[in-house]
């Protein structure tokens, strides 16, 4: 393949990962442009780009989720590329697509690997051609109520009933009895259906008290394959990541080099083209099963970034111009932990319902080994129309406890006034003893659910008062903020 210079990229997507990548390009020397929404233009990830255009006024079906429009944005923003980010259109065969019929380079993998691995009947019958470990499950063309019945009684109880053309925990059930079976269909279709616009099903072997970890994957598009080593993302709520963390913890050479083998296996099988993650389900006994491969950057990049002190966006940027693999398989060794917390406007003591409302106040941690990656600052308006992730909080030490103590600090150093935020809630995770010995798995949140719950704080609703009054009484906007900083400063985070 020759090389193509890209000298003008359009990123058409928002916050923390809209900086990160104009950030790279910055360092490249290529022009960065921000394809948004109109009512983004002015937003503080906005300011990180050298140009910004428009996808118009609505909703992100109407903006970032209209191909269309993007193309038209990068043809009138002269972009040579696209990079998709994550989310949004960044796993939809239709922009890479559009890209290519377009003369624009996409910055990810070739249509055919997207659609092969966005569905998951399809990815693992490929898996299982190539020799990869799958759940024991059902995934065949016949979608019907009757056929999912039938194959469940093959498969054994409990079993999960799954999304076929998606993941995120959209559509999915877990079943303990047969009797449980019809409602979960019926309700993983409707599921399923409005989050994906397919409402067609499968079925798995529930494993319980798994773990699960991820295998990050980069490719040249012509056959060669590497991996970038393991994340563990074991401490979910309702099948979404909270913390991920390099290299996993109680993880023994022999099972990362087997699971490697078998990530690489899964790429190499799609003649996969940039930065890509193969997950797996890690039962206790030492098995692993593929679970999915997300044809994109993750959520999670910077743990891996952190530990092996590589950019992956550069990388990204560079394999779609043509050049080679940036990085040989034996020039990647991990360097101490890295640990990432999602940080979200949401309200934990409320069933984790995402928040509204304008940042008053915002103010990150720093020091040795943190690392922020952030879209918002004091005034920017969190939206229902959008995810409500704010932001990233990332620390990486010479050892997982070493990194623990400084992830543990940074979150108490972190202030967000203006809506509620996960904050809290992660930092009772991070002090939680069973989590800082390493006992990590999709069900920690679950069986420490009571400890993770807050209590009472004496005082907390005359210091709510204080701070309110503050706000209320500040002659302006900006004089608003900073008494609520200095309040909040001075009082400290009664919601720990």
């Amino acid at each position: 393949m020759g090389a193509r210079l890209i000298a003008r990229l359009l990123v058409p997507n928002r916050g923390e990962i809209a900086v990160r990548i104009a950030r790279s390009c910055r360092e490249m020397g290529i022009v960065s442009i921000l394809a948004c929404a109109e009512d983004d233009r002015a937003t503080a990830f906005a300011r990180a780009f050298d140009e910004v255009v428009s996808l118009g006024e609505g909703d992100a079906r109407e903006t970032y989720l209209n191909v269309a429009k993007i193309i038209e944005a990068a043809r009138e923003s002269r972009a040579d590329a696209i990079h998709p980010g994550y989310g949004f259109l960044s796993e939809r065969k239709a922009l890479a697509v559009a890209c290519e019929e377009a003369g624009v380079i996409f910055v990810g993998p070739r249509p055919d690997a997207i659609e092969l691995m966005g569905s998951k009947s399809a990815s693992r019958a490929l898996m299982e051609k190539l020799g990869v470990p799958v759940v024991p499950g059902y995934s065949g063309e016949d979608h019907s109520d009757s056929t999912l019945i039938r194959e469940s009684e093959r498969v054994g109880f409990p079993l999960l009933v799954k999304a076929s053309a998606g993941g995120g925990g959209k559509g999915m059930k877990i079943v303990s009895c047969p009797e449980e079976l019809p409602l979960a269909i019926e309700s993983g279709r409707r599921e399923a259906l409005k989050a994906f616009g397919d409402d067609r099903l499968l079925i798995e072997k529930y494993l319980e008290r798994p773990r699960h970890v991820e295998f990050q994957v980069f490719g040249d598009g012509e056959g060669n394959v590497i991996h970038l080593f393991e994340r563990d993302c074991s401490i979910q709520r309702r099948h979404q990541k909270i913390i991920e963390e390099s290299p996993a913890p109680s993880f023994s050479d022999e099972l990362r080099a087997r699971m490697a083998d078998a990530a690489v296996r899964a790429a190499a099988g799609v003649r996969y083209r940039g930065a890509g993650t193969v997950e797996f389900i890690l039962g206790r006994d030492g098995s692993f099963y593929f679970l999915e491969m997300n044809t994109r950057l993750q959520v999670e990049h910077p743990v891996t970034e952190m530990v092996l002190g590589v950019d992956l966006v550069r990388a990204q940027i560079e394999v779609a111009q043509g050049h080679p693999l940036p990085w040989g398989q034996d020039e990647l060794k991990q360097r101490g932990h890295a640990i990432e917390c999602r940080i979200y406007a949401e309200d934990p003591d409320n069933g984790f319902l995402p928040q509204t409302g304008e940042v008053a106040h915002y103010r990150e941690p720093s020091g040795a080994g943190i690392r922020v990656d952030s879209g918002i600052d004091a005034g920017s308006v969190v939206s229902v129309k959008y995810d409500p992730l704010l932001s990233k909080l990332i620390a990486h030490a010479e050892t997982r406890e070493l990194a623990i103590a400084r992830l543990g600090r940074a979150l108490d150093e972190y202030r967000i006034l203006g809506t509620r935020t996960n904050l809290p809630y992660l930092r009772r995770i991070v002090k939680h003893e069973a989590w800082g010995r390493g006992e990590v798995g999709t069900h920690f949140v679950a069986e420490h659910e009571a400890d993770l719950t807050p209590r009472p704080v004496e005082g907390a609703a005359e210091i709510a008062a204080v701070i309110a009054a503050s706000s209320v009484n500040a002659p302006a906007r900006g004089g608003g903020r900073r008494a609520l900083a200095s309040v909040w400063d001075t009082v400290g985070d009664f919601s720990r």
